[in-house]
């Protein structure tokens, strides 16, 4: 009997498609499952077995605060009545973990952390944060508060994990990556391929904006014919623009719809991205489920997901030249073998089919 606590459920943001692809795949004679959550941008949901409990909420931190006063009230009051016996939060944010009821068992999910966040988890700074040094070090606390309230904690990544343990957490730490729902992302072989390369996530500087406009600029120059789409918005949307939304060669689609993400990978030959930190890319698993290779920069996070010379490549951050170079690379393979694209479908149906992690996480939820 669990609580899921996150107040963004409807939300297009990777935390919001995880507990959503969670639920949808969840194992037949699951225990219950209640998700409190906030009402901003409901849309009718239902799945077997779960209860989602609505309390009125607005992205700003003084609605955050409030919320999170009435969801304590509400999982004191499960938990009186033996209808959960865990939490399970979901961060960032960070604020409800600070105001949960501390006689209830703790599981948390930490999708990323602040030192990840802002550039500090790597000895190179590879982008400037968007926070001061000293909101980061107020961050840094709150997380160290809430990691040491919770009983176990789940991280996505081998990096997650390892951010977490430089906070000193001592409790077990389980690693389940994140996953893709197989039966929603099948590749169309008939579907007509538009785009040669896609970008797709936030438009914003951590997320390596200003670098993947210097690769796509380098592209054109160097193949004259492609085509590239850009599926995103953020807070560099306006730089982005004015970079590239003259260029011909390039479609920037701004902020998309999740229904509308198989359409833009259908229509793909290749995944790429210039991020410098993720929880583990939704966007880059769904492409590769359906079937596209996958180019990106060589960080920890994408351990075990992008395969050198195998499901994609892995380059040097920053070496825009190598991108460049590996992108075009790619694309004469996929050209040459569209057998390609079952390596890279294969991979995630072994790997990260949420009906196997469904279970996984599951298995997590209950303590010594």
């Amino acid at each position: 009997m669990i609580a899921i606590v996150y107040p963004q459920f409807y939300g297009v943001g990777g935390i919001a498609r995880y507990l959503d692809s969670f639920l949808v795949n969840l194992p037949e004679n699951h225990p219950t499952i209640y998700v409190v959550t906030g009402d901003e941008h409901q849309v009718e949901r239902q799945y077997n077995g779960v209860e989602i409990i609505h309390i009125p909420f607005n992205s700003n931190r003084f609605s955050l605060f409030f919320w999170m006063l009435k969801a304590r009230k509400i999982l004191t009051k499960l938990h009186e009545q033996k209808k959960i016996s865990v939490i399970n939060l979901h961060i960032p944010p960070l604020i409800p973990g600070l105001l949960l009821p501390r006689h209830i068992p703790l599981i948390l999910t930490a999708h990323t952390t602040y030192i990840g966040m802002s550039g500090l988890f790597y000895k190179k700074n590879y982008f400037v944060s968007q926070w001061s040094r000293l909101e980061v070090s107020v961050k840094r606390v709150m997380e160290y508060l809430i990691f040491q309230r919770a009983n176990k904690i789940i991280t996505l990544t081998e990096q997650g994990k390892q951010e977490v343990l430089t906070y000193g957490f001592k409790k077990p730490i389980a690693l389940i990556p994140n996953g893709v729902d197989i039966a929603l992302f099948v590749p169309n072989l008939s579907v007509a391929k538009e785009y040669d390369v896609m970008f797709c996530g936030r438009i914003e500087r951590r997320k390596g904006s200003r670098a993947m406009v210097e690769v796509c600029q380098q592209l054109v120059v160097q193949k004259p014919d492609i085509r590239i789409l850009i599926v995103g918005y953020g807070d560099d949307d306006a730089w982005v623009n004015t970079q590239l939304a003259a260029n011909s060669n390039i479609r920037l689609t701004g902020k998309a719809r999740f229904a509308d993400m198989q359409n833009y990978y259908q229509r793909s030959r290749l995944y790429a991205s210039t991020s410098y930190y993720e929880g583990l890319p939704g966007t880059c698993l769904e492409a590769m489920a359906m079937g596209l290779p996958a180019v990106v920069w060589d960080f920890l996070f994408y351990k075990q997901l992008v395969i050198h010379n195998q499901t994609g490549m892995l380059v040097e951050p920053n070496q825009t030249d190598e991108m460049v170079s590996a992108i075009l690379a790619q694309l004469k393979k996929v050209e040459h073998d569209p057998a390609l694209a079952n390596t890279q479908r294969t991979h995630i149906q072994n790997n990260y089919d949420w009906t196997h992690l469904s279970k996984q996480v599951l298995a997590q939820m209950t303590l010594p």
